[in-house]
């Protein structure tokens, strides 16, 4: 598939242009600074980018301003007294220097206890916990898949987690692999579920077009909450929304 990348400036606004093999036009912004991006089909010029990104300038700039409000955490440095997230609730982190093995463990529902050798440097530290939240999430995942696949008609073929820095999941409709991102253990369950089944409705469709908003509509009526909840939460230094 022949894919061209490229941009334009709009009103200055900077806009990254998508051409590739598809018959719509879509426009779509992303935080956290409100990156516009256009997908266009192969043929499509730039004055006719140009004409659809001014016709969604009060869309683009309303959506710039609600990102740019949005609440961010600082860079997290793994050492004692700072805040983390863990299934939507906050937990302070206690880090204790010991011999033996390192693990993590959650004390209660306020600690989240990090026993680590001494001399264990941040980068260290952080891997540790986002192993701990990888293994959260591969613990719970097949069974969502196992809830969802008949109630939406489709299969999984593989699923995966990782860190993404453009979305939290995508869906690879040819392997019929889903992605989701590994940032999702610090949100509310039903924000994990959202983008999971967010995923497998594109096995049905593609695109964000009406079609694709009817299936969210059917499977899971309160979509829209979830997508806002998950859209307004606190965002790690270098994550991106959805």
């Amino acid at each position: 598939m022949s894919i061209r990348h490229g941009t334009i400036e709009v009103s200055g606004i900077r806009v990254e242009v998508v051409r590739k093999p598809i018959k719509n036009l879509h426009l779509s912004v992303h935080p956290p600074e409100g990156r516009v991006r256009v997908s266009a089909p192969t043929r499509t010029d730039d004055e006719a980018v140009r004409l659809a990104v001014v016709s969604k300038l009060r869309w683009i700039r309303r959506h710039q301003q609600t990102f740019a409000a949005q609440p961010r955490q600082s860079p997290r440095e793994m050492v004692g007294g700072e805040s983390h997230f863990f299934l939507g609730r906050r937990y302070r982190l206690r880090v204790l220097e010991q011999a033996g093995p390192n693990n993590l463990r959650l004390k209660g529902n306020s600690e989240l206890t990090l026993r680590v050798r001494p001399g264990t440097d941040r980068d260290k530290r952080e891997q540790l916990l986002n192993d701990w939240y990888r293994g959260h999430m591969k613990s719970i995942i097949p069974d969502l898949i196992e809830k969802w696949q008949p109630v939406i008609g489709v299969h999984v073929a593989d699923w995966g987690v990782k860190k993404m820095k453009t979305r939290w999941g995508s869906c690879n409709i040819r392997d019929r692999r889903v992605w989701l991102n590994l940032e999702l253990a610090k949100k509310p369950p039903h924000c994990l579920e959202y983008v999971l089944v967010h995923e497998m409705v594109h096995l049905l469709e593609r695109h964000h077009n009406d079609r694709f908003k009817t299936f969210m509509d059917e499977f899971m009526p309160q979509w829209r909450l979830y997508r806002d909840e998950l859209n307004q939460a606190p965002l790690a230094h270098d994550e991106w929304g959805y």
